[in-house]
């Protein structure tokens, strides 16, 4: 459905994205995934149509992606919904839907449809100005349904959204599997794992690695290899126990807020072998975790080297 054959976007001298090369099939829910400045939001208004490639082609059913007939099968909410605070949420969507085309019966089929599936009926004759952050996202992803695109982009959908809104924005995507091709930006790993097929991962505007967060996770090296722990005792003990542990290679120690904290880095997972190693060496293990978070960790492992 979606070709991406060489694409870079150059602002002077300055790459946005260069040399991607992708495509996604009808049907798939795919994650954009990066840390803030790899080039996801070009990427993005790339594959709507809104901005032409420097070099290379973008095409969605074969059509340039910027060609009328391409862009009418593309619905897009960008990361600031284009709402009008001053309408009412259904007066909005009818509004979103005929400058997409739509009129009459198909318009209103539309509309109701959109209400529906985004959890909008109960607000759809209150003023948007007057929604919450949660209800304000859910009305620009109607918007970008309003019209049934054939494929969906949405630009980091759960940002600034509370715990309980994002359970309920991950579901109302994951609905949409299927019907829609979809593709979410986001940088937070753990969201593209609960929510999408596949991911397409962006670093430093080129695509660095794509698959399941499985695989991405394999071609890092796989978890465990990088760690923090804070533990209460002897120095010289903590440095001790962390250093027998088999597969550490390296150990720094501090101290932190009145206990140590220990940064190992190793060849393979320690997670098990050195919180057995710390505890039965007699120190207080009060915590053990990622010395990265799980995208830093997928990126260090592409990478090859510290960060």
């Amino acid at each position: 459905m979606i070709s991406v054959e060489g694409v870079s976007r150059w602002y002077g001298p300055h790459a946005a994205v260069r040399e991607l090369d992708f495509a996604i099939a009808e049907g798939e829910l795919v994650g954009l995934l990066g840390l803030n400045g790899a080039g996801k939001t070009t990427t993005l208004r790339l594959l709507a149509g809104l901005l032409r490639p420097t070099t290379g082609t973008v095409r969605l059913d074969g059509l340039d992606a910027d060609a009328p007939l391409a862009r009418a099968r593309i619905g897009f909410l960008p990361d600031r919904p284009p709402l009008a605070d001053e309408l009412r949420v259904r007066a909005y969507l009818r509004y979103a839907g005929e400058l997409r085309g739509r009129r009459g019966a198909a318009l209103e089929e539309g509309v109701a449809k959109v209400l529906g599936s985004c959890g909008l009926e109960a607000v759809a004759d209150e003023p948007i100005a007057t929604l919450s952050h949660g209800y304000r996202q859910r009305v620009g992803i109607a918007q970008a349904l309003v019209h049934a695109p054939r494929l969906l982009l949405l630009d980091e959908p759960i940002q600034g959204l509370d715990p309980m809104q994002i359970v309920e924005m991950r579901e109302l995507v994951r609905s949409l599997r299927g019907a829609h091709t979809v593709i979410l930006s986001t940088h937070i790993l753990g969201e593209i794992a609960r929510t999408c097929d596949r991911v397409l991962l962006l670093h430093e505007g080129r695509l660095a690695a794509e698959g399941t967060q499985a695989e991405l996770r394999a071609g890092a090296g796989g978890e465990g290899r990088a760690l923090v722990a804070r533990v209460r005792g002897e120095a010289a003990a903590a440095r001790a126990a962390a250093e027998a542990v088999p597969g550490v290679e390296a150990v720094e120690l501090e101290e932190e807020d009145g206990a140590l904290r220990l940064e190992v880095r190793g060849e393979r997972d320690l997670r098990e072998a050195l919180a057995a190693g710390l505890v039965g060496a007699g120190l207080g293990l009060l915590a053990l975790g990622p010395l990265r978070s799980e995208l830093e960790a997928v990126f260090h492992g592409l990478r090859g080297g510290d960060a």
